[in-house]
């Protein structure tokens, strides 16, 4: 029996959003690096993808040029994790193809983290110091930030009918799994005086602000921030907080979990409260919060040179 690769391709990305229940956007990605392997290989059939295939279209994929020189290797390998899922497809339906495990990722080197002091994370927080709703708004927006460790998209898709009343909330995050965040003190105040100080009724917990027959604002169903604008609020306070460096929510999310694993966390309580869906990506916090070394080498290192 033959089978239309382009039929296939479909009902695959079909079968990641309804049966893995993944994200329009990790749908549209997948899309798109499939396509770019299918329009370069010109094949017809699964059985068209062979070694000699994948071969040459890594070749391809390494020659490509982007912006900052040649493809990084990390982008490389999300076209191969989108091509192995889809052979890994075919094999669960029994069709004919390249075994998945032929593909092997590109070695990619050890991924670092930007992080931003204890003391400016401080100052960072207290930047919002007016009594206004803006203010008061962007207050709970980075005390929140830095409470849970949300994504910026998770904190936009927050209800005003949030508990505040409790320490701890459910938040979907990533392929529609659901985990419990936690409020801290502080975050839990700033909401309380940011809720008690609005008077639109929407259903968003953070919303734009200005004027509401303003084109921008009446021509949206909803008054509720954009990840883009949370981007935009987190930059300004960084710059009035005198941070040089780059500042953005995935940086708060950050400096949440160093600070969680500098304090003592274990690291799978901490994939936990992010929401990893693999340890390995809460493995590059290690690197910079493993206090339990650093105490060692200063107790026990060069003991003779002192």
């Amino acid at each position: 029996m033959s089978h239309n690769i382009h039929t296939l391709k479909n009902e695959f990305l079909e079968y990641v959003e309804i049966e893995k229940g993944r994200s329009i956007k990790t749908i549209e990605n997948y899309d798109r690096y499939l396509k770019r392997f299918l329009s370069f290989s010109q094949i017809t059939a699964p059985q068209d993808i062979t070694d000699d295939v994948l071969r040459r279209f890594r070749l391809w994929l390494n020659r490509q040029l982007s912006k900052e020189g040649t493809l990084k290797k990390k982008t490389q390998n999300y076209y191969l994790i989108a091509l192995r899922a889809f052979l890994k497809y075919l094999h669960k339906r029994g069709i004919a193809t390249l075994p998945p495990d032929r593909i092997e990722l590109a070695k990619v080197s050890e991924r670092s983290i930007d992080l931003i002091s204890p003391e400016e994370l401080e100052r960072l927080m207290q930047a919002p110091k007016e009594n206004e709703l803006a203010s008061l708004r962007d207050k709970a927006l980075l005390e929140l930030l830095f409470s849970t460790g949300l994504r910026v998209s998770e904190l936009c898709s927050l209800s005003r009918d949030l508990d505040i009343s409790k320490d701890e909330f459910s938040v979907r995050g990533k392929g529609e799994k659901v985990r419990v965040v936690f409020l801290s003190p502080s975050a839990r105040e700033a909401l309380k005086k940011y809720l008690a100080k609005r008077t639109d009724t929407d259903d968003a917990l953070f919303v734009q602000l200005g004027n509401p027959t303003s084109k921008l604002l009446s021509s949206r169903d909803s008054l509720r921030l954009t990840p883009r604008s949370v981007e935009r609020i987190v930059k300004n306070y960084a710059i009035k907080a005198g941070i040089s460096k780059k500042v953005t929510p995935h940086i708060i999310r950050h400096s949440f979990a160093t600070d969680l694993l500098q304090n003592g966390a274990d690291i799978r309580s901490v994939q936990a409260m992010l929401g990893h869906a693999n340890i390995n990506t809460t493995q590059i916090y290690t690197h910079v919060t493993d206090k339990h070394l650093r105490d060692i080498h200063k107790a026990f290192h060069g003991k003779q040179r002192r």
